[in-house]
Formats: C-alpha cells, structure tokens, sequence
C-alpha cells in the first residue's frame, strides 16, 4: 500500500467534498455504460462524445459555436475562432491514439497534443519553431480564457517533470482526482505559446479515458465544463492556484461535475438513438 509521501495525489482523495464527487461520477459513469443503446452502438456514441466535447472545449476558449455548425464546417481555418474550434477537433480525434503512450510518457503526449492543435493553419511567422515544446523565455502566452501571471520556463519544465513523475509512478487516487489535477497543472503552467486550455482539457479526457473510469470515451468532461460556464470554471480554477484544501477540492468535485454533465449528454444521446431521433 503506498503512502502519501510516495503517492501524494491520493492525499487529495481526503479533500473536502472529493470523496462525494469520485462517489457520484462513478454512480453515474455507471450508468451511461448499462444504458441498453451502449452494447450495440458505443462507437456512435464515443463519436459523438467527441463531437460534443471538443465544440464545448472551444466554447470555453472563446469560440462558442452551436454544434450544428461545427458538425457541418469543413474549412477550419478562416480566422481565428475557425482555428480554434479545429484545433478542438484534432485534438478529440486524436485523444485516442495516445492513450498507450500516456502512462509511459506524458510529456511526449503533451508535446503531441499541441503540435496537432497548431497544426499548420494561420501559424504567424516563426510560430512554428514554439509548437510541440514547452516556451522559453521571452515568449508570449495566446490564452483567451487565463489572464493570470505566468511561472517563469524553468517552473513550468520543473512542475511538468514532477506530473509526468506522478503519472508514471502510478496512484492510488481515483481517476479523477488524477484527471482534475492534471487539468488544473496545465491550465497553471500555460506550457505552450497556444492553445494551452485545448491542450489541458484534452490531458483530462485521456487521463479519464486511459485510467479505466470511461475506457469508451462517451463522457465528455468538457460538456460539461462549457455547461457550467466560464465564470464558474476560472473560479474554481482560481481554488485550484490557491493550494488550499477548499479551493483545491473545490476544483476536483468542478471537474466532476463536468464529467456527471456530460455523462448526462450521452445519455440523451442514447436515448435519441433509442428512438430513432439521432
């Protein structure tokens, strides 16, 4: 059994209210799996989780397009909320591909997500030399959403080295204890020059995905997370920064709410898919 010296993330598991939102996710994560539609249709519902999850992503990165129209663009490179909502999209579609590498090495994951976010549309001169690794001094941070102080690079590449020891290492914590500190790391250490809440929400959901919890990725954790609003999401994420007891397990039982939102999503997905209507 480990300790919490050498297990640290499942001392967060005693937060409080973190024991109550573990317990409800897993009831309801639970129950989107026993739905009836899920044994013979869970591929059209893990599409459409992605579908779903990457258009609320965006939503909170400042492009908050109604799920039809992304569902029917193509051309995701007009401007600026175009290249948003597209990089939410490879990101989900390529979420999957990487859940083997995770567990071995998050840091080549990270480094992945954000050269798949990038991609190579509206990049300014020069942008690409900053994409697929952690900023170096003088770089600028384009985060629409956290307008907050940025830890210089070397506290950024010595806080990742310590996530990407943790989940190595392996934990006791429950998954989403693990996934919420993930997400709140990322969102903290802004690593990247763009695109870093697409990124970190993405860390979440394979995090989520890989640690067993929701292995058919049909619970969109950023359904959620759009649900409840931008103001909601940055105050909790300010509980997060503050490394109180409160604020931190404020931002767990945030995130789990996010994840019980969208199970409930899928679960209307299922249901439409039961009547015909989808």
């Amino acid at each position: 059994m480990s300790t919490h010296a050498s297990d640290p993330l499942a001392a967060l598991g005693s937060l409080p209210g973190v024991a109550e939102a573990v317990d409800s996710v897993r009831k309801a994560v639970d129950r989107v799996y026993g739905h009836r539609v899920m044994r013979r249709r869970s591929n059209e519902i893990s599409s459409e989780a992605a579908l779903r999850g990457a258009r609320g992503s965006a939503a909170l990165s400042g492009a908050d397009w109604a799920l039809e129209e992304v569902r029917r663009r193509t051309d995701f490179s007009a401007d600026a909320e175009a290249r948003t909502v597209g990089a939410a999209l490879r990101l989900g579609a390529e979420a999957g591909q990487l859940l083997s590498i995770w567990r071995q090495s998050p840091l080549r994951v990270l480094a992945r997500l954000h050269l798949v976010a990038a991609g190579d549309a509206g990049l300014p001169a020069g942008a690409g030399d900053s994409v697929g690794r952690p900023r170096l001094d003088g770089e600028t941070v384009d985060e629409p959403l956290i307008d907050l102080p940025l830890p210089t690079p070397a506290e950024v590449a010595g806080r990742l080295d310590s996530l990407a020891d943790l989940i190595v290492a392996g934990s006791e914590a429950p998954a989403l204890v693990t996934a919420s500190v993930v997400h709140g790391e990322l969102l903290a250490l802004r690593p990247f020059t763009s695109y870093n809440g697409l990124v970190a929400r993405a860390a979440e959901r394979i995090a989520l995905v890989g640690s067993g919890l929701d292995p058919k990725a049909i619970c969109p954790a950023e359904v959620g997370h759009a649900e409840q609003g931008r103001a909601a999401y940055l105050a909790a994420f300010e509980g997060y920064l503050s490394g109180t007891p409160e604020g931190v397990g404020a931002w767990i039982a945030h995130c789990g709410r996010s994840v019980e939102l969208g199970v409930r999503e899928s679960t209307a997905v299922c249901e439409a898919l039961q009547r015909g209507a989808a």
